[in-house]
């Protein structure tokens, strides 16, 4: 083909003179593009305007108010069948084909008809070969009349995701013009299609397939497919029918109307000797009526070849040739056998189609390939022999003649033949005068040249065909061509080019809303620009990274990260292992009687520290740890629902929080690591206590009051440490313990409750046991440094004698069942109370006596 084809002398620059020339109307289909080297193209995609620009890349900006698309409109049935027929393989030059008529299928017909009347979907199984494109075709024509939106046909073929299957249902229904609507738009208006769907060369199943089913409900189905293909999930409730071979009879039926003449004996023979073989695969037959034709042009068996005179027109008589028939290995596999009595050209055209992965370019392209001016015959005489089969609009190798020819060395050229292809469309895609829509035509032979090529051929292959597939919407082609594209250009140490190509996949993905994918791909191509200093790159790059950005925000402007927020007044309380404890880091001072509330809310008391103010002086004598902390720093404990509306929470106890400890027996988090492991995996499980209800908070003093109840609690505490320091005192005074008492050492040491010991009528009641483990003993000689923020309990483990320390020793009395009151050898114990609620049971004055709780 002539690299100057469809360019005339308006394209040549004028020699003289400085005028510019006049700008000219886009360029048609069949007619010369305007004069430019770059084509350039508008179109809408979602919510952005694409301008698809092949030199410095693709330039995307949001639609502007009053510029969106309307409302496309429906197709009607003479263009639904213009666009039918222009989705046909095309129309081969040389004598028309034979027409193949359906054998033995009638009732597969009918029973497919009538389930797609029924709105059924249906997946029609056979392996390749078996006729389902031609059972496809005669179903086609009688449903013409079933659905609204008519008969839609599409093909499969390398599709393994729904998405551009739906694109191009919408594209073939509905009347659009450069135009790739946004998936919530896509999905609403596929919707709204009622058709009977033909999907030929089915490759996906299983929750792809459910996909495409639930995103059309209104249409029918009929699925063809291979029994390798994955099966549709059981949810689906799609028909299945399985096609399998011809019988005897149909075999030879359709055997003699391809060789258009009566069987022999023998050949009726061999044919019944192949059914047997090939399982009454149609295909094998075809292929099989072809081989017999062939051997009756070597046989002369022609009556006007009979008729000729030997001799006449040759040097030489003609000796007469008998070619047998093939043998049945031969027609079990006769790719080999028919590729070596077809023309030149059509063994060339074989040779590309082997090193393009099966995929046989256009009729058109044949001669510029082969180097044969009527290279374009070859593929009607391809089809007419079996060896090409109908793929969409295009024709491919029939199953299992690429293998077959490639054993015989018809691959061993592959390398060359498919770097000759990749120039050849490299020159073709870039062309003026080639529109999108053909470019998109080619696809599949566009990237079998671009995968098989060298790494200079692949980037410019890439580098033309890119824009073209972006143009016409077909782009899983242009993803595809565009990766391939930036391997090859960093293989070839083309970094201009390869910052093209992330730039086009980042355009790509923010039109297809994967922003995490754009954002990568934009900003490997601006880097790779700034070290080109590549200015106007540059700038296309960033503008794209700022779309990105402003999507960025505005979906986490609709989707906020999650807060914690106290819970509703009236909301349940949740349980006490997920119930979290807010601390404020600083303490908030309140300006305002109304601000005080929600800044410093007060504690609600619990049932253990109601017990312990109801012992008088008793529970004065020890000072709490946490009413000296309760100063500087606010807890907010778990919200009872009694208590859920009284304890009102300030904004910085929801944000700043800290870490959720499981709560078993204590309400104070744990300071040490064994008492962590200690409450989530405790020693000896014990079913906890029921607890008391906790009564509701009590209402906040006036504001005039607060400062004199907080003297008079400091002065209480002041009491109180002043009597424990006196008590102390006067405890320690002798030096030598009395002779029938234990001593008493400096020593702490923890001792359990004695059980058999009976309480008095005044004793307190036991405490419940605690989950907690005892606090760690200190080696000897160590003092007994108590928790910071815990003030150490001297718990009697009896109730201590009235004796006076320095009178003579007492006896030791055992306990009476009487209720007696008996005198306990006294033991001073320090206990390190780790949990929460402290209970003091007794002290001892500094006359002796103890004092109880009233």
């Amino acid at each position: 083909m002539d690299r100057t084809q469809g360019r005339t002398e308006q394209h040549e620059q004028p020699t003289g003179g400085s005028a510019p020339a006049a700008p000219t109307a886009p360029a048609t289909p069949g007619t010369p593009a305007a004069a430019g080297p770059a084509r350039v193209v508008s179109l809408t995609a979602g919510g952005f305007a694409l301008t698809v620009n092949p030199v410095d890349g693709s330039e995307i900006e949001p639609l502007r108010p009053g510029t969106e698309p309307a409302r496309p409109a429906k197709r009607d049935p003479a263009a639904r069948a213009s666009r039918t027929a222009a989705a046909r393989p095309p129309v081969l030059p040389g004598p028309a084909a034979l027409v193949r008529p359906l054998h033995a299928r009638e009732e597969e017909r009918e029973r497919l008809v009538r389930l797609l009347g029924r709105g059924r979907s249906v997946r029609l199984t056979g392996p390749s070969g078996s006729g389902r494109s031609a059972l496809l075709d005669a179903v086609a024509d009688r449903c013409a009349g079933l659905a609204p939106d008519g008969v839609v046909r599409l093909s499969g073929f390398g599709q393994q995701q729904p998405g551009e299957l739906l694109h191009a249902l919408y594209a073939t229904v509905y009347e659009v013009e450069r135009e790739r609507p946004g998936r919530v738009e896509l999905l609403a208006r596929v919707r709204e299609i009622g058709a009977v769907v033909l999907l030929d060369d089915l490759e996906m199943g299983g929750a792809a397939l459910d996909e495409l089913m639930r995103a059309t409900p209104e249409c029918a189905y009929l699925l063809a497919a291979t029994p390798d293909t994955r099966a549709p999930s059981d949810d689906s409730h799609i028909e299945e029918v399985f096609l399998g071979g011809l019988g005897k009879a149909d075999c030879l039926e359709l055997l003699e109307a391809g060789v258009g003449r009566p069987l022999t004996d023998e050949e009726s023979a061999w044919a019944g000797d192949l059914r047997f073989a090939s399982e009454g695969l149609p295909l094998r037959f075809v292929q099989a009526a072809a081989l017999l034709r062939q051997r009756d042009e070597l046989n002369h068996s022609d009556e006007d070849d009979e008729e000729e005179e030997p001799g006449v027109f040759e040097e030489r008589p003609r000796d007469a040739v008998h070619v047998p028939l093939p043998t049945l290995a031969e027609g079990a596999a006769p790719a080999e056998l028919l590729a070596s009595r077809v023309s030149e050209s059509a063994r060339a055209a074989l040779r590309i189609a082997c090193a393009l992965g099966g995929e046989l370019p256009h009729h058109a392209h044949l001669p510029a390939l082969v180097g044969d001016t009527h290279a374009d015959t070859a593929v009607a005489e391809l089809l007419a022999c079996g060896l090409l089969t109908p793929v969409g609009t295009r024709y491919r190798l029939a199953a299992g003649v690429a293998r077959q020819l490639e054993e015989v060395g018809y691959g061993d050229t592959a390398s060359e033949e498919a770097r000759t292809a990749a120039r050849h469309y490299a020159w073709w895609t870039g062309h003026a005068s080639v529109v999108p829509e053909r470019v998109a035509a080619e696809a599949d032979a566009v990237l079998a040249a671009l995968a098989g090529a060298d790494v200079v051929a692949a980037v410019l292959l890439a580098r033309t065909a890119a824009p073209a597939f972006a143009a016409s919407l077909h782009w899983e082609a242009w993803e595809r061509v565009l990766r391939s594209g930036a391997e090859a250009a960093r293989k070839a140490g083309e970094v201009a080019e390869q910052a093209y190509f992330h730039h086009e996949l980042g355009v790509l993905a923010l039109c297809e809303e994967r922003l995490d994918r754009a954002r990568a791909e934009l900003e490997t191509s601006i880097g790779l620009r700034g070290a080109l200093a590549d200015k106007r790159g540059t700038v296309a790059g960033r503008r794209a990274l700022a779309l990105v950005v402003d999507r960025e925000t505005a979906g986490a402007a609709v989707s906020p990260p999650l807060r914690l927020e106290a819970p509703a007044p009236g909301a349940p309380a949740a349980a006490p292992e997920a119930v979290t404890v807010a601390t404020p880091t600083t303490p908030t001072t309140p300006t305002a009687p109304a601000e005080r509330g929600a800044a410093a809310p007060r504690v609600a008391p619990s049932a253990s520290s109601a017990s312990s103010a109801s012992s008088g002086s008793s529970a004065s004598s020890v000072p709490d740890s946490r009413a000296a902390s309760e100063a500087s720093t606010t807890r907010v404990p778990p919200v009872a629902p009694a208590a859920a509306a009284a304890v009102p929470v300030s904004a910085e106890a929801v944000t700043r929080m800290t870490p959720v400890v499981p709560v078993t027996a204590r309400s104070e988090t744990p300071t040490t690591l064994s008492e962590v492991f200690e409450d989530a995996f405790p020693l000896d499980p014990k079913p906890a206590p029921p607890t008391a209800p906790r009564p509701a908070a009590a209402p906040a003093p006036a504001p005039g009051r607060r400062r004199l109840v907080l003297l008079a609690g400091a002065g209480a505490l002041a009491v109180v440490a002043l009597g424990t320091v006196v008590s102390l005192a006067l405890s320690s005074s002798d030096s030598e313990p009395p002779a029938q008492e234990p001593a008493v050492t400096s020593t702490p040491t923890v001792t359990a409750p004695d059980p058999t010991v009976a309480n008095s009528g005044n004793d307190p009641a036991p405490e419940p046991p605690v989950s907690a483990p005892p606090a760690a003993t200190p080696e000897p000689g160590q003092s007994a440094a108590p928790t910071p923020g815990r003030s150490p309990v001297r718990t009697p483990s009896r109730r201590p004698s009235s004796t006076p320390p320095n009178s003579a020793p007492p006896t030791a009395v055992s306990p009476s069942p009487t209720g007696a009151q008996p005198t306990p050898t006294v033991t001073e114990t320090v206990t390190p109370s780790p949990s929460a609620t402290t209970t003091q049971t007794g002290t001892t004055t500094p006359a002796g006596s103890p004092v109880t709780g009233g």
